[in-house]
């Protein structure tokens, strides 16, 4: 298992192995003996999967409130997204600032995601499936979110905002200034 740190050093880009032959592939994806020894000791407790048709799909910025705050170790088995997580601790010296990466099969990665950081995707290829582990379990009383193009927050989504795929909660979320303090 290779683990890169990015901008933000909390939030990490991991690949596994993958080993193929005539009839396929082989990969673990995810063992707690070796996510230990890396020092990311996570107990996950819920398997999310979600299929995206069309490209241009943005999903987020969505967070947990604690004590049902999740961290997310998130994958992509068919097609690619443009991963975003948001530091939205207060009193962080990355507060408000941005991480982002390409996720796909095709690099067969995967992005985690902790606790303290909103967290969304914008879909790069038709039918995506993206698959993700918490570790907390969905809490609707706790559900949160923050607008995707807030333009205090200063990401360049892959998608103009006139073209992207939302659904009606997404388009409603509040912007980083109206947030208030969530962790």
């Amino acid at each position: 298992m290779d683990i890169v740190e990015l901008a933000i050093p909390d939030v990490k880009v991991i690949r596994t192995r993958k080993f193929g032959d005539h009839r396929g592939f082989f990969s673990e994806t995810y063992s707690k003996r070796a996510f230990d020894a890396a020092g990311l000791s996570l107990d996950f407790v819920q398997d999310n999967h979600s299929l995206s048709a069309e490209v241009g799909t943005v999903r987020g910025l969505h967070f947990q409130l604690p004590p049902f705050a999740q961290d997310k170790l998130l994958r992509v088995t068919r097609g690619a997204v443009f991963d975003v997580a948001v530091d939205i601790r207060r009193g962080s010296p990355t507060f408000g600032k941005h991480v982002s990466a390409v996720v796909s099969a095709g690099e067969w990665n995967q992005i985690l995601v902790p606790v303290g950081f909103a967290h969304g995707f914008c879909t790069l290829e038709p039918d995506t499936e993206v698959l993700y582990k918490v570790t907390n379990f969905y809490s609707p009383q706790h559900d949160r979110g923050l607008l995707w193009n807030d333009p205090e927050l200063g990401i360049d989504w892959p998608v103009a905002a006139d073209k992207a795929q939302l659904s009606d909660k997404d388009h409603k979320h509040p912007r980083l200034a109206e947030l208030g303090d969530v962790f």
